[in-house]
């Protein structure tokens, strides 16, 4: 990721969070391990959906760590890619969705502009 606005992922960059917040580091790393621990949703269930939210959140780090994470808990590269193209009909969805709110708008407008 030379050519990248995000540094490549290394053990400098965890032990310099690590140092500036040691007590918040401690707890969120506590808190990710339960999260993605066995539960109600199996790990591989879990990692998927944390494929598909990275994508929407677009965050780099995330995708490459929860893909690994997918892959080491059994997921297929065909269940990524389809855990991926949720997140890419979600991200689709939201904008056709909130497309109300501008059509609401626009009545809005024009019902002012008739009456004005």
């Amino acid at each position: 990721m030379s050519d990248s606005v995000y540094p490549n992922s290394s053990p400098r960059w965890s032990e310099l969070r690590r140092a500036l917040a040691p007590e918040t580091e401690k707890a969120f790393q506590a808190f990710s391990r339960q999260v993605f621990a066995d539960g109600a949703l199996p790990v591989k269930v879990k990692q998927l959906i944390a494929v598909a939210v990275a994508h929407v959140t677009q965050c780099p780090y995330c995708i490459r760590g929860h893909v690994k994470g997918a892959l080491r808990a059994g997921a297929t590269r065909e269940e990524v890619m389809e855990a991926i193209w949720v997140a890419a009909e979600m991200r689709a969805g939201g904008a056709y969705a909130h497309a109300t709110v501008a059509l609401a708008a626009m009545e809005e407008a024009q019902s002012q502009h008739a009456a004005g």
